[in-house]
């Protein structure tokens, strides 16, 4: 079936929740864009997919079939946004810091922007549109997503990334072509101000990045101190969710991992199939008992050129080393 094809109104069920499912993958980057958790976006699609099912006696066809299932998604996810605090990193709470750890505060409290895997997104398809994917994925564009009102969100989202008319946006939000035009203008002022824009384009996956990350892999393993400053860029970022710290700058990242995070020393990285269209590893730490590693962070890790220019350090592995296959302990 097309996408922008109706299934059949006598469709049986078994086939109507084939063709439902069709579109699974591309309503969690959508959604996952909106609300900023790869948690909530599986709900939201499970609820759109819900929706759809026990509604789609009322489809009329006058929209095209790919449209109505957007528009649901919408609305559930303007639903479990309407009077929710947005999405953060700690580079939205404030200036980075001098890297001691009095600095460094929990706030498991706070809404933080949460990784997604590569692997719940669409991986077949077009090349020119899997690439927007990975773009319009990272964490530093969604994380500017989380600055826009829910509705400017929409049609941000809409427009710049799935490339939507603003006339199938209007009917898709049930307002007018100018109020779409206005909400994009102001949305784009808005990212623009962010230094983030839907087109940023992700490294490729070449030899030299490969060589780089394995290059880096070895070099934390081994704690070489000489070997990492080689590696990292001078002006790179580090942030640690659900700590509000972050830092910038290699000397600040450098002198945290030798200080306040010297027990990371002996950890170990695990390769996961990517978040954000980055590479990221399971962190494993040794034990106080010397026996084995524990879970430590996600990390995710961007590059440009031949240098590492950022580092986030997910701490919630409860939650995210399931969702993104990686084991429990190494032993």
């Amino acid at each position: 079936m097309s996408l922008v094809e109706a299934p059949s109104r006598t469709a049986a069920p078994i086939e109507l929740e084939d063709q439902l499912e069709q579109y699974r993958s591309e309503l969690i980057g959508y959604c996952y864009r909106m609300l900023g958790s790869p948690f909530e976006a599986e709900d939201a699609v499970q609820e759109t997919l819900l929706r759809a099912w026990r509604g789609f006696g009322r489809f009329e066809g006058r929209a095209a079939f790919r449209s109505w299932i957007y528009r649901i998604a919408t609305n559930v996810c303007l639903d479990m946004l309407d009077g929710r605090n947005r999405r953060a990193r700690p580079m939205d709470l404030g200036p980075a810091r001098a890297p001691v750890e009095s600095n460094a505060h929990w706030l498991p409290e706070v809404a933080w922007l949460e990784p997604i895997p590569d692997s719940l997104l669409a991986e077949e398809g077009d090349p020119a549109e899997l690439a927007v994917t990975r773009e319009t994925i990272r964490l530093a564009f969604v994380a500017a997503l989380q600055h826009l009102p829910p509705r400017q969100r929409a049609v941000l989202i809409l427009c710049e990334v799935l490339r939507w008319k603003a006339k199938e946006v209007a009917d898709l939000l049930e307002t007018s072509v100018a109020s779409v035009n206005s909400a994009l203008q102001r949305a784009r002022e808005t990212l623009q101000a962010s230094g983030v824009s839907s087109n940023d384009p992700v490294p490729p996956m070449d030899d030299t990045r490969k060589a780089l990350l394995a290059r880096y892999v070895q070099a934390f393993e081994r704690y070489d101190l000489s070997a990492l400053t080689a590696l990292i860029r001078e002006d790179a970022k580090q942030s640690m969710p659900p700590y509000d710290l972050w830092l910038r700058g290699r000397d600040n990242i450098l002198a945290w991992w030798f200080g306040p995070g010297i027990g990371c020393r002996g950890s170990r990285l695990l390769p996961t199939a990517g978040a954000n269209g980055s590479v990221a590893y399971g962190q494993y730490k040794p034990r106080a008992s010397g026996s084995g590693r524990d879970p430590w962070a996600l990390l995710v890790v961007e590059t440009a050129n031949d240098r590492i220019i950022e580092f986030t350090f997910f701490l919630d592995t409860e939650k995210l080393f399931p969702l993104f296959g990686l084991p429990a302990h190494l032993d």
